[in-house]
């Protein structure tokens, strides 16, 4: 079975997809500019994982975990599992160096129907989602002092957000040097909110505020433990670390992925862990765990309690850093998308790119609708169990891969190489989550396992079959042909030229629109429409 021309069927190809020869160096092929380095690898993962998890999260994961104790408990695990992850999705990175994450892993690995569920299943419900959650999040934190009273109402929450997503789409849309200054302005107000909690929970404790965290008090029970809520605790924790694999999706990006890519990992992962321990830490110094779950913005909350006049800073710093959030899951949703199309599984527009922006307005036009519609509902936390539970499915699919890998290419050169006990151990976690989760919440599991299905005869239609009908092919080429000339793109043309090529001097001098594919279809030999831009 193949998946057309454009698919890349052997895990061996993954340095050419990647514009990299044996010796690592620029092949001059079709690849993305080496701009990363160590600092935005980690700059990558640290800003990514810290979006609205920490500041949404404590109160689902203290409402299920039934403890003050047992919640410490839940961040710490899940954190330490993360950063096993991690060890496991580095390996991976640097065997199979070649961006799009675990898609292209599963893809290379199972084949192309495991590769392309997962891209559908991101495309339709993970990245719409995420940035759903974190726009709410944005209104969230905006509009609650202006209702001290009483919760915002939701149809200004929904409205709010999806200003937040519109303004951030046309940023994308517009500049790729807007986008990264919006999330380096956006990330400091990111730091100050949880800096200053951390500060904050420490000065608490130096006055005596730690009741909540004596041991007596700590782990006493204000419901009964149950198994089934203590994996949702562990899944809206998740949540929280959600953004971990990121990097991932850029590996083509980064200069010496071989080092940087675990280096990037083995720095931010701890640190991450660090900061929300602590911040938990801290607001379990000036809340109970009544008010904590009354409160339906934890940040806001503990503000108002520890700083007095200023306690404007905290909705503030916290909206800022949710607006980066929302910035930041735009910018790589283009990347997963980019991967997917290169492979065949998307269609081409979805891949192309501004003839002088050199941004991908399809890609982001979509992500923005398919955001939009999931902001028909407000209820966060049941978005935050999607979220986790089809994120958890793949991460335990990948992880899988790596032992399967392991069996059938014993040989293949692995830059790194851990022991087979760290992908076991995040199985066994992983399936404990998996269970429970859908002994407990069945329905929820339940539509996200059918939303995925859904992509089985997606693909075997739009991808497996060869032969589909000319007027098909012909309908297709004509609204690729009319997406490109709306967003005036192109597709990146593999060439022997310098892949460093400027895409506003290529815009500049005219050049001629390469041949446009059926997207989600293989090349049959009919001429397709061009275009010139």
């Amino acid at each position: 079975m193949t998946d057309g021309p454009r698919q890349r069927s052997s895990i061996g190809s993954a340095k050419d997809a990647a514009g990299e020869d044996a010796s690592g160096k620029d092949s001059g092929g079709v690849a993305l500019k080496k701009e990363i380095g160590l600092v935005s690898a980690c700059g990558i993962i640290v800003g990514n994982i810290i979006g609205s998890g920490i500041f949404v999260s404590p109160k689902g994961v203290l409402e299920n975990a039934s403890s003050v104790g047992f919640a410490l408990i839940v961040w710490i695990i899940t954190g330490i599992i993360t950063a096993i992850g991690a060890l496991c999705y580095a390996e991976l990175g640097v065997t199979i160096p070649k961006s799009g994450g675990d898609y292209s892993y599963v893809k290379d690995i199972f084949g192309g129907l495991a590769g392309f569920l997962r891209l559908w299943i991101a495309v339709l419900v993970i990245y719409p989602t995420n940035q759903a959650v974190i726009a709410l999040t944005f209104s969230n934190y905006v509009l609650q002092p202006l209702f001290p009273t009483c919760f915002p109402p939701e149809n200004g929450l929904r409205l709010l957000a999806a200003v937040c997503l519109l303004l951030l789409t046309w940023v994308n849309c517009s500049s790729v040097r807007w986008a990264t200054r919006v999330q380096d302005f956006f990330t400091a107000g990111k730091l100050l909110a949880l800096g200053l909690i951390i500060i904050m929970g420490f000065v608490q404790i130096c006055k005596g505020d730690y009741y909540w965290l004596e041991p007596a008090n700590a782990f006493e029970p204000f419901q009964e433990y149950d198994v089934g809520l203590i994996a949702l605790a562990f899944l809206q924790g998740s949540f929280a670390y959600g953004g971990w694999n990121f990097l991932n999706y850029v590996t083509e990006e980064l200069v010496d992925p071989y080092v940087n890519l675990p280096r990037a990992i083995f720095i931010s992962i701890p640190l991450v862990t660090f900061v929300y321990v602590f911040a938990n830490i801290a607001y379990v110094t000036a809340m109970s765990p009544q008010e904590l779950l009354a409160s339906n913005a934890v940040a806001v909350t503990f503000g108002e309690k520890l700083l007095g006049v200023m306690s404007w800073i905290m909705p503030i710093s916290v909206a800022l850093s949710t607006f980066g959030g929302v910035n930041g899951s735009l910018f790589t949703s283009s990347r997963l998308f980019f991967a997917g199309a290169r492979e065949g599984h998307l269609p081409s527009l979805l891949a192309m790119i501004h003839v002088k922006r050199c941004t991908p307005i399809p890609a982001l036009l979509f992500t923005c609708l398919s955001t939009l519609l999931m902001l028909c509902t407000s209820d966060m936390y049941t978005l935050i169990n999607y979220v986790g539970f089809i994120n958890y499915l793949f991460y335990g699919v990948t992880v899988a891969g790596q032992i399967v890998l392991r069996i059938k290419q014993p040989d293949m050169h692995r830059p790194i190489k851990i022991s087979l006990i760290w992908p076991v151990i995040y199985l066994i976690f992983w399936a404990f989550l998996l269970i429970f989760s859908l002994y407990s919440e069945p329905v929820v599991c339940g539509i996200g396992l059918a939303i995925m299905l859904t992509g089985v005869p997606v693909y075997f239609l739009g991808v497996y079959w060869d032969n589909k009908p000319q007027c098909f092919n012909s309908f297709v080429g004509k609204m690729t042909y009319l997406g490109q000339k709306f967003c005036v793109v192109v597709y990146p043309a593999e060439s022997k030229g310098s892949s460093s090529e400027s895409c506003s001097a290529e815009g500049e001098e005219g050049e001629e629109m390469k041949e446009t594919r059926s997207p989600l279809s293989k090349d049959d030999g009919d001429s397709s429409k061009t275009a010139d831009c």
